[in-house]
């Protein structure tokens, strides 16, 4: 008779065919080991089921359901887990080998903390580097830190006790988009989190991925705002104005990344508007916000071939220049 996990580690797949198996690998390859692998097949159309099965070990267990969203699956992951601790990864992201080690050393060394979390890189679909994380370090109460912008980055980040995600009822199903963060907020509101200041979660940057629906995440993740300052109605007005220059800030960049196209470009120019309006410091940030005018009015009036090249060259003619 097997032991019990001591961490279950749960993945929502849907239609992840091309990198599910990878994903799988790096939960395997981790020197902690006693942990099961909770795969909740979402109604996948493809062959991501088939190639969970085909994967060899005692320590996976796999589930089908019909297609509910990752909110959902998350939760009926959760209902399953018989671990102490919890841990989510996305079905295209990676984990480094010490991810759960490092991170269960951190919550048994700091005994007020419920939540480890640690850094993220970015990787393209080939499992390529393409840009560092913020790489932030907050210990303790991080609510107010959490409400300027989600440091933890993604779902494939923390480890969390079983017990409080039970208590504060899981993932919040209604949200369409900023689920993580809503469920990151809902925590730290009242528990303590620790950092493992490593790199140790590996996020892949799809196209077609569900966060590049904007107009979804921008209503969501204003829902999710609106939420926590509820939850501490105390916190101070500028806060707020932060938080949302912050989120606008973000969902600028997103709409510049590629592919470029015209529509996006539009969508850019809006957040940028509302994240001059939100930030108090804008004058002091008058480099970035140029530096983002120019590359939406490139996008706007030049077809998407055209100013993905002339982007790209004055990118990399910058680069240059810096390096003389």
């Amino acid at each position: 008779m097997q032991n019990k996990p001591k961490i279950s580690v749960i993945i929502p797949a849907y239609n992840s065919e091309k990198t599910i198996q990878r994903t799988i690998e790096s939960v395997l390859n981790q020197s902690f080991t006693e942990f099961e692998l909770i795969i909740i097949n979402d109604g996948s159309q493809d062959s991501t089921l088939d190639i969970a099965a085909q994967v060899k070990d005692p320590r996976i267990k796999v589930f089908s359901y019909a297609n509910a969203g990752a909110n959902v699956s998350r939760n009926r992951g959760l209902s399953h887990a018989l671990g102490e601790f919890v841990s989510f990864l996305d079905a295209d992201d990676i984990w480094t080998p010490d991810k759960l080690a490092r991170q269960l050393q951190a919550l048994q060394e700091n005994v007020d903390a419920k939540v480890a979390y640690s850094w993220t890189d970015y990787i393209d679909e080939n499992d390529q580097f393409l840009l560092s994380g913020t790489h932030i370090t907050a210990n303790g109460d991080v609510y107010e830190q959490l409400l300027l912008s989600d440091f933890l980055e993604n779902g494939s980040n923390p480890l969390i006790y079983k017990e409080a995600l039970i208590r504060l009822g899981g993932f919040d199903e209604s949200l369409s988009a900023g689920q993580d963060w809503d469920m990151w907020l809902r925590l730290a509101n009242e528990y303590n989190f620790v950092a493992v200041p490593s790199v140790q979660i590996l996020y892949r940057i799809r196209a077609n991925s569900q966060s590049s629906n904007l107009p979804r995440q921008e209503k969501a993740c204003l829902q999710v705002l609106k939420q926590a300052y509820q939850a501490r109605p105390s916190i101070a007005r500028k806060t707020w104005n932060l938080s949302l220059a912050n989120l606008y800030k973000y969902l600028t960049c997103k709409a510049l990344q590629h592919p470029l196209e015209r529509k996006k470009g539009l969508a850019a120019a809006i957040f940028l508007v509302k994240y001059i309006i939100n930030d108090s410091s804008r004058l002091q940030h008058t480099s970035l916000t140029l530096k983002l005018l120019l590359k939406i009015s490139v996008i706007i009036i030049l077809p998407g071939t055209l100013s993905t090249v002339l982007l790209t060259t004055i990118k990399t003619n910058y680069k240059r220049l810096k390096s003389l």
